[in-house]
């Protein structure tokens, strides 16, 4: 049975927006659109949040850690708390007398608590550690490809987009191999229940598979404390943080383990890839520039990217005061949804904005990693994963085309992320003779720029 693309929903007024529609989050631009022009701080009469979609207002709003607060004051289950306390106390129960309560993630801290906890990711993720990654994600990325190389056709999703980051992340994680579609179905089920769209049965299957994957991670961090080796969760089981005198609680570790680094470290690097092929087919005298020169081109393209399809389309702050924004009064102690993907498309901000732009002038202004002191600390292996990822397109494939009557381009359901479900095309490989060898490829030249913008 063929595939229909779905009709996107155009809403002519701010009391038509849903975002908890699928018909919305399918196509949400016309949405924030309208949100920008005439309701910049809007509250949403479905969950009660006050969505900011500027340009100019979110980075104010991200760089203000004194009005805008990240700590989890929104009660038991956060953003889903607000919505229904008691089903979020029933889930939190749940993990009480099945794993482990997950503690506050290093994106829901304010400093200094938030300061001394990311302190010990940035050494983890410092710039030696990237680029020393270089040549492993570069190799995985071309292995990948060449795997499907002469079929003609893939689903770009489940062959590259997926597996990529996930294998990478769990190099780091010292993960085998093996076990990356297992860890791959913990976190979706983890990112649909960030999505707020889940029935309760659905919910209380989500807490379970997070719990599975508790029971699964625990014997390691056990072994771990008794033989340190080396990985990055090595050290996030050993580090110590100096102001605390203590190393991560069992509590935080699994919280990190699923918010800061599986789902962190691989979904949302994922969605990009997926969205960068799509936008490719899309606009073929895209394809056509920055195949003839991917030195020149694939960095700002990248950037483009996450800025057009944001893989992030918001998260949540709390008003720690109350605060006049546009006329708008939001009370202490309200939840904000600041909506980067309504953002990064602001003509306020960016001429053309809804175009891919190769030759975009500070093509990295966008906030796709957000800002201020919670900028994205996987960004810079984020980039490389992208770049790589599409530097093999480049390299092996001449052609693509969508596969006819296979892609609804349909989302996943979820409030907060957007993801292409599956991505199938045909295409046509490079000769062998004209396909590069990566090896003779210079690791650090198709990434130490990257973070220049």
């Amino acid at each position: 049975m063929s595939k229909q693309p779905y009709q996107p929903v155009v809403p002519q007024q701010p009391g038509e927006i849903n975002f908890l529609d699928q018909g919305i989050q399918n196509c949400p631009y016309h949405a924030y659109q309208l949100l920008r022009d005439d309701a910049p701080v809007w509250k949403d009469p479905i969950t009660g949040f006050f969505v900011i979609t500027r340009f100019e207002d979110l980075r104010a709003v991200l760089l203000d850690t004194e009005q805008y607060s990240n700590s989890m004051q929104g009660g038991q289950g956060g953003s889903r708390g607000r919505l229904d306390a008691e089903r979020a106390m029933r889930m939190h129960q749940r993990y009480q007398e099945n794993g482990w309560v997950p503690a506050p993630t290093l994106a829901g801290r304010d400093d200094p608590n938030h300061k001394q906890m990311r302190a010990m990711f940035n050494e983890a993720f410092r710039p030696k550690v990237i680029n020393a990654m270089d040549p492993f994600v570069r190799d995985t990325a071309y292995k990948l490809i060449d795997a499907f190389i002469d079929d003609g056709h893939c689903d770009w999703v489940k062959q590259m987009a997926v597996p990529l980051p996930l294998i990478v992340i769990g190099q780091q994680m010292g993960v085998p191999e093996e076990d990356i579609w297992k860890i791959k179905a913990w976190t979706d089920a983890w990112v649909q229940r960030l999505g707020m769209m889940q029935t309760e049965e659905e919910e209380a299957w989500s807490v379970d598979m997070e719990i599975e994957a508790q029971h699964y991670f625990q014997p390691i961090f056990e072994r771990l404390r008794q033989e340190p080796n080396g990985t990055l969760l090595s050290e996030l089981v050993n580090r110590e943080i100096p102001e605390w005198g203590r190393t991560l609680t069992d509590n935080e570790l699994h919280a990190e383990m699923m918010a800061d680094t599986f789902v962190g470290g691989s979904e949302t690097t994922t969605n990009a890839i997926a969205y960068g092929v799509k936008l490719l087919i899309e606009n073929p005298h895209v394809w056509q520039t920055l195949k003839s020169d991917p030195e020149k081109y694939l960095r700002t393209f990248c950037e483009e990217v996450v800025r057009l399809e944001g893989p992030v389309q918001g998260l949540f702050r709390y008003a720690a005061k109350d605060i006049e924004l546009h006329g708008v009064h939001i009370p202490a102690g309200a939840m904000i949804n600041v909506r980067y993907a309504a953002a990064n498309r602001d003509e306020r901000e960016f001429e053309c904005p809804a175009d891919v732009d190769l030759e975009r002038e500070k093509p990295g202004r966008h906030l796709g990693f957000g800002s201020g002191v919670h900028h994205c600390v996987g960004a810079p292996l984020a980039r490389r994963e992208l770049y790589w990822s599409f530097r093999a397109l480049c390299d092996r494939i001449d052609e693509m085309s969508f596969m006819p009557d296979a892609n609804t381009f349909e989302q996943a359901p979820n409030f907060a992320l957007r993801a292409l479900q599956e991505l199938h095309i045909n295409f046509v490989a490079k000769p062998e003779a004209k396909r590069i060898d990566p090896s003779t490829l210079d690791a650090a030249s198709g990434a130490t720029d990257i973070n220049a913008h």
